[in-house]
């Protein structure tokens, strides 16, 4: 009864969650749990949809108060208390503890059904290691739903998609190692080569030259499968087999190029087995003296051209069907190899076998046969690799199994199994053949009965007619030999057969997976499969066809050398994958199979290779030119996959130790390099500055991208700003990097940026920064704050450069590519580059920041909008292009009508309507958050399609040919758009891209006021060097020390530039400097200053920090005139100019105010072209020694 009565009580707590728990959530704040699973199971299914029980306690103890009076009232308090106690629940509840046995019998059966129910962590587990786009990959939860106290997660969506995908995967066939390796290698190596070659090798190389041979066969196998065993299991095998294996080590580039040569090799491998099967099967018929056409090359085409039919045919019907065929045909090869063993010991049966050169064991014979005897035959002179590239063939069955990878339960353990133990028998066999053929036949026999009578049965080198038997001259041997011939014919086309069904399966399967890889354009339609085994019918019919070619030629000899070379190159790059991991040891290698050496896999590689050229030089060059060209081809393409390989590893480990060593180097000025710190925030804010800084550091020397957020913005959206930044960066070619720091003003983000960015000697020693035109005009603090940056910049001995154009820097509001805002009533969102922006996102030097709402973020990344979690970039799904375009849009542009933000590089996107009150919370009294949220979602989910194919773009854009890339040398412009897609003025184009035109014809002119060390005219020097700068000359202007010195002047400076070896065109000293300036400039001057002039008598220190006061006027008197008479100067010499280069005034620490010093830089560069401030270190850059 009291068991009736807890499960009615059970009943009526799961009625009552899907109605309580709504409102019940804001302690815990996670899921429900859907427990269709539980109540079959006994248990929750997801290993993670942890605080499930807690929840529903929680609901009990509001709602069902009344039923909890009741015997187990104290351990349910227990559980809840410990529920909560586990995810660090607020408050505290007094703790109840049992000492009841039917009470903790009935807590743990009732209530505590597992673990994971009183926790949000996940326990370790295989499905949480998964690959995300895997169907059995389990939730796992993310650091944000575990550190914050709020959000919560859906891992029921990935969950129920793994439960719906199961059902397409239960029905696929899956082998063990015994049928689908060992099987599958015995019937590929006893092939063709065992029953009609095995007997001609040992004829031309002799039994001791045939054994060497088949030992530097298994040799070579050995270590390769050595090295595949270690690769097979050092991770989960997908189906590709050797493609796959490959290209997860070394990367796409090799992978896709063996996995193309290996597909062929196996298409080709199908037609020699094939042609095998109809010598036989000629032969055969030519003893009842029966033929189809009267000529034997026409019957084997003939029949070749049937039996890859019904070979097709059995493929297509399923791989259940070939495996069970296979089957059969290892018994009959297994019983034919005993029929012929069985034969030897037997001897000839009568005078005819005898004449024909089976003379059954002889000592004597064994010793003739033993030396080699190479002979010219189908127009080659044998040696030793002429003979060993016929045979190699043989020994390409041992990747028979692992090219069906995809097809096996336990791939990690059946290939190593299955490959060595095979290798092992069939070498083992061929030896034991290779001497039972020598011991017991002739190289030559007549099979003339008389002549066995009279001495001349062997004797074939007088004779007018050539001998028909004999080692050399049959490829019967095994048939006559053996105790019952039609066992051997039975044997031999079992073998042929079993080999051709192999290769045909396993050339489509490796060329399925290459196809689904898209590594290699217009080949991808072969990648669909058909059926519950995803069969690849489309690549087995594009088998046919190249197993038909090749028939056609209908010779054995000719077709096996074809392909020797081509497993050669795959089987050394196996070695090589082993080695070259074993070499980097990246922290993934950790393979199971422990019997390999990185030096033996590495002598593997070397061997394979230089078996290629003894083989065949020519065939040799030309195997390794088609993997050249098919690498070069996936390099040119740049595929968008990241499989972890050790290419990967190498590089990484390569740079590492380029930087360590870089380290050690000691800076000379011969090798000083600028390297920059852009302070442009989200790189496609500001095109122009970006452009600038790349003119000076492409292909030279390092540039990274600041970006200062002011509000803290969570990871994801951290990795969603990394993630876009840098795509912009490599989708427009800039080589460059990109690094923010949040929750920071700008001042202290500057800091910040300023001190860790880099590592080593790869460290900025420039900081680049764009003019604050709206210093008159913005708050005080943050005039302030960019007077310190820079202030900061020369405390850590870095140049200081700052670039102001006519038109500002900012073209946000102007591409559709970039999040826009409108300008916030505080200031805050106004930007440092001529007032354009109200972003609210720091660069180009100015103040702003990011001003994140987070409550709002709280709320949208707990929302079904949030990103997936557990997600790497490289496998990007349609929620993270959906976050990309929304996380970034909501923070950046809360005050927006136009929130958009496009994807990297591709600023295409149409422009959206406004959607009120997005957030959630601002509806969440009247009851409307959560239609809105839904409503929001819908809209974004909108967008993030339009942002998904604009990223996609991005990729695309990499693929061009040599004539697109080319044209792009002219400056793109067909991706920006303005709002509503439109088209952007010309003038408007012009602007943003003119740092990438080629410039007419002109003069950058340098003002080098200073000695800096020579950064001012370095600068301008290295723009000038550049292609489309190259029509810009140099002019050089430079201040005299005395009047009535001025010839000497003039030629010391061209002395000294003549020693620095810098062009210039015209250079000029500046005689009259301290010339007192026109009226007209110091009313102008004046009017910058006169909101910052300030009675000296206010002691209001914050204020006086951006303030003028009279005594700093009349201190700083004459300096101020020297830069009003720059400014004439300037407006007299440069006006037209390409760009000007001035050495940027010292701001003194303490002596100059920031508003007096900003007055001073606005006075120089106010309405002139292109203007760079520039102030060295102070450390010289530039040096006349060799």
């Amino acid at each position: 009864m009291a068991d009736k009565t807890s499960k009615s009580h059970e009943g009526g707590r799961k009625s009552s969650w899907g109605v309580e728990m709504a409102n019940r959530r804001t302690r815990f704040q996670v899921n429900r749990v859907e427990t269709g699973a539980a109540s079959t199971n006994g248990e929750m299914d997801p290993l993670n949809e942890g605080d499930d029980v807690v929840e529903r306690y929680t609901a009990i103890g509001d709602e069902d108060s009344g039923q909890r009076k009741s015997s187990n009232a104290a351990e349910e308090m227990a559980l809840i208390n410990d529920g909560a106690g586990g995810d660090g629940a607020r408050g505290a509840s007094p703790t109840v503890v049992s000492h009841n046995h039917e009470m903790s019998t009935g807590y743990d059966t009732r209530y505590a059904k597992s673990f994971r129910h009183f926790t949000r962590e996940a326990l370790p587990r295989l499905d949480n290691y998964r690959n995300i786009m895997s169907i059995q990959a389990a939730y796992r939860p993310t650091l944000d739903e575990l550190h914050n106290e709020t959000l919560h997660g859906k891992p029921g969506t990935q969950a129920a998609n793994a439960k719906n995908n199961v059902g397409e995967s239960e029905g696929m066939v899956k082998f063990g190692w015994i049928k689908g390796v060992l099987v599958r290698c015995l019937l590929n190596i006893w092939g063709v080569m065992l029953f009609l070659r095995l007997s001609w090798v040992v004829a031309q190389a002799g039994i001791g030259e045939a054994m060497l041979l088949i030992i530097a066969t298994s040799v070579v196998t050995t270590i390769t499968a050595l090295s595949m065993s270690a690769i097979s299991t050092n991770g989960e095998i997908k189906g590709g087999g050797t493609y796959y294996m490959i290209s997860r080590s070394l990367g796409p580039e090799f992978g896709g190029s063996i996995g193309l040569i290996f597909s062929l090799a196996n298409a080709v491998a199908c037609a020699m087995y094939v042609v095998g099967f109809c010598e036989a099967m000629v032969d055969l018929l030519g003893t009842f003296e029966l033929s189809i056409s009267g000529d034997k090359v026409h019957d084997i085409r003939i029949i070749g051209s049937i039996t890859i039919i019904l070979l097709l045919g059995i493929v297509v019907i399923g791989m259940e069907w070939e495996a069970k065929a296979q089957l059969v045909l290892l018994v009959v090869l297994v019983a034919a190899m005993f029929d012929f063993i069985i034969g030897t010991f037997i001897g000839p049966l009568d005078a005819e076998e005898e004449s024909k050169g089976f003379i059954g064991y002889s000592v004597k014979l064994f010793k003739e046969n033993f030396w080699s005897d190479y002979r010219y035959a189908e127009n080659v002179n044998h040696d030793f690799f002429s003979v060993f590239s016929i045979f190699f063939p043989a020994a390409t069955g041992i990747l028979a199994g692992a090219n069906i990878s995809g097809d096996l339960a336990d791939p990690q353990g059946a290939i190593p199994k299955g490959t060595l133990l095979a290798i092992v028998i069939t070498t083992v066999s061929y030896l034991l053949f290779a001497v039972m053929a020598g011991g017991t036949m002739e190289r030559d026999a007549s099979g003339i009965i008389s002549d066995l009578y009279n001495g001349t049965a062997y004797i074939c080198a007088n004779r007018t007619e050539k001998c028909e038997w004999g080692l050399h001259n049959s490829f019967q041997v095994m048939e006559l030999v053996s105790a019952f011939g039609p066992i051997i014919y039975a044997g031999c086309f079992a073998a042929t057969l079993s080999s051709a069904l192999a290769s045909l399966v396993s050339a489509p399967k490796v060329f399925q997976a290459l196809c689904k890889d898209e590594l290699y354009p217009y080949i991808t339609w072969f990648a669909r499969g058909y059926g519950k085994n995803n069969e690849p019918v489309r690549g087995y019919i594009l088998t046919f066809f190249i197993a038909v070619a090749f028939i056609l030629i209908a010779e054995l000899n000719a077709i096996a050398p074809l392909i020797s070379n081509f497993f050669l190159a795959a089987y050394a790059l196996i070695n090589f994958s082993t080695f070259h991991a074993s070499l980097i040891k990246p922290i993934g290698w950790r393979p199971t199979f422990k019997f390999y050496n990185m030096w033996m896999s590495l002598a593997g590689a070397i061997l394979c290779v230089l078996v290629m050229f003894m083989i065949s030089w020519w065939t040799a060059l030309l195997t390794l030119a088609v993997v050249l060209a098919l690498y070069l081809i996936v390099t040119y393409r740049k595929p968008d996959v990241n499989w972890g390989s050790t290419t990967q590893a190498q590089t990484y480990k390569n740079a590492l130790v380029s930087v360590q060593q870089l380290n050690n180097v000691e800076d000379h000025v011969k090798n000083y390099r600028p390297q920059i710190l852009v302070l442009s925030g989200m790189p496609n804010f500001r095109p122009p500055l970006i452009d600038f800084a790349y003119l000076i550091t492409k292909n030279l020397s390092l540039m990274i991208c600041g970006h200062i957020l002011k509000g803290p913005v969570p990871q994801r959206v951290h990795n969603s700003l990394a993630y876009k930044g840098q795509s912009w960066l490599r989708a427009h070619r800039v080589k460059g990097f990109y690094n923010h720091v949040d929750e920071v003003n700008f001042e202290d983000g500057a800091k910040a940026l300023l001190q860790a960015s880099g590592i080593g000697k790869l460290r900025p020693n420039i900081l680049l920064m764009g003019f604050k035109a709206d210093w008159r005009e913005c708050p005080r603090t943050d005039l302030i704050m960019y007077f310190n940056v820079m202030h900061k910049a020369l405390d850590l001995h870095m140049a200081v450069a700052i670039l102001r154009l006519r038109e500002g820097l900012d073209y946000s509001n102007e591409l559709l590519g970039a999040a826009v805002g409108k300008e916030e009533p505080n200031g805050t969102g106004v930007m440092a580059n001529g007032g354009k922006g109200g972003l609210g996102v720091n660069g180009a030097g100015g103040e702003g920041g990011l001003d994140v709402d987070k409550s709002y973020l709280d709320t949208r990344t707990g929302s079904q909008c949030s990103l997936p979690r557990n997600q790497s970039f490289s496998q990007m799904s349609q929620e993270l292009y959906k976050f990309l375009s929304i996380g970034l849009r909501q923070i950046t542009t809360r005050a927006s009508s136009m929130s958009d933000v496009s994807s990297p590089g591709t600023p295409r996107l149409e422009r959206h309507k406004e959607i009120e009150d997005e957030s959630p919370s601002n509806n969440a009294e009247d009851g409307k958050g959560q239609r809105n949220e839904s409503r929001t979602c819908d809209v974004e989910e909108g967008r993030a399609e339009t942002d998904r194919e604009d990223i996609t773009e991005v990729f695309k854009n990499s693929l061009r040919g040599k004539k697109e890339r080319k044209e792009e040398r002219m400056p793109r412009t067909d991706h920006l758009k303005g709002p509503g897609g439109a088209d952007l003025p010309k003038e408007l184009l012009h602007r943003i891209t003119q740092f990438q035109r080629r410039q007419r014809k002109g003069t950058i002119d340098v003002w080098w006021l200073y000695d800096d060390g020579g950064l001012t005219l370095l600068l301008p020097y290295i723009i000038s060097t550049r292609r489309n700068w190259s029509s810009c000359k140099l002019r050089v202007f430079a201040l005299a020390n005395k009047k009535d010195e001025l010839d000497f002047e003039q030629r010391s400076m061209a002395s000294l530039l003549a020693k620095f070896r810098i062009d210039y065109s015209v250079l000029k000293v500046i005689p009259d400097i301290t010339k007192k300036p026109k009226e007209e400039t110091k009313t102008f001057f004046d009017g910058l200053i006169s909101d910052f002039v300030q009675d000296s008598n206010n002691d209001d220190d914050e204020e006086n920090s951006a303030t003028i006061t009279e005594a700093e006027l009349l201190a700083m008197k004459d300096k101020t005139n020297r830069h009003l008479r720059l400014r004439e100067l300037l407006i007299e010499n440069s006006m037209e100019a390409n760009l000007v280069v001035m050495t940027l005034p010292m701001p003194r620490k303490g002596v100059v105010s920031a508003p007096l010093y900003m007055a001073w830089l606005e006075a120089l560069t106010q309405d002139m072209p292109p203007f760079l401030l520039v102030r060295g270190n102070q450390t010289s850059v530039l040096t006349f020694y060799s």
